[in-house]
């Protein structure tokens, strides 16, 4: 456990300083600059943590393992379930929703407007994919499931992941006037996507891969200008369900078929 909280507090150190020109002005600091992909740059903390405690727990070895994992193909199937899952459930619920499909919505991002579909997808991929799964599912969960179950191992992982996002709700839109309920359903949806990503990461056998594009993918669904809010609605449903069902079917122990991925520090 001395590992996972050492990776954490470096991580949360490395993002949250990166991200203090955009927190730092609740405080009354604006003095500082402002990059344009400034928050993105902070979604690389638990990635250069998790090189870092790779690195002292496991040397070059522990370092280049992970490296491995980021483009571990070996099971293409996950691979491609990872890219087109959380579309496929975008476009039921927006079937459900207005009872069409518009592909437009989908290929569009409100927040960046002027950026193609496939820019976007690796943007989301490389600072939010790569930058936090090689740390969270990369270094951490393994270290936990050595522990507890996959479930509870999910669910401690959420908590961590929850903290490290405290900055947010002091800049980021749709985080800033979140109240209580909001925020609940904010970190359920978390633990939900959590519990996905283990079973992912498992059944892959520790594919960083993997996770990063299921991460990426499902960010892009949920920012497209086709997620209106009725719609953001029935896709947390969908996915909410299919987490529930992956812990019923594949079992707390593991969540997946294969075991779970363990990782003792030496």
């Amino acid at each position: 456990m001395g590992a996972v909280l050492r990776f954490f507090l470096i991580a949360c150190g490395i993002s949250w300083l990166v991200w203090s020109p955009l927190w730092l002005p609740t405080f009354g600091v604006s003095s500082l600059s402002v990059l344009p992909i400034n928050h993105a740059l902070g979604g690389f903390g638990p990635l250069i943590a998790a090189l870092i405690c790779s690195g002292i727990s496991k040397g070059r070895a522990g370092v280049r393992s992970l490296f491995r994992s980021m483009v571990d193909v070996r099971s293409p199937l996950l691979v491609l379930i990872a890219l087109l899952a959380p579309f496929l459930l975008l476009a039921a619920a927006m079937i459900y929703d207005a009872h069409e499909l518009m592909l437009t919505g989908i290929l569009h991002n409100r927040e960046f407007p002027d950026m193609g579909f496939f820019t976007f997808l690796l943007y989301s991929a490389l600072f939010f994919g790569f930058g936090e799964e090689v740390g969270w599912r990369g270094f951490a969960l393994p270290r936990l499931q050595q522990r507890m179950n996959a479930l509870w191992a999910s669910v401690l992982l959420t908590v961590f992941w929850a903290l490290w996002h405290w900055p947010l709700f002091l800049y980021r839109p749709g985080y800033v006037g979140m109240d209580a309920e909001g925020i609940a359903g904010w970190f359920f949806s978390l633990l939900t996507g959590s519990v996905l990503l283990t079973c992912l990461f498992n059944s892959s056998r520790g594919s960083i891969l993997v996770v990063a594009i299921f991460h990426a993918t499902v960010d892009v669904a949920f920012t497209c200008e086709a997620a209106t809010p009725a719609v953001v609605g029935v896709l947390g449903a969908l996915i909410t369900v299919w987490g529930i069902v992956t812990v019923v079917v594949m079992k707390p122990g593991d969540l997946a078929r294969v075991g779970r991925m363990r990782e003792v520090d030496g």
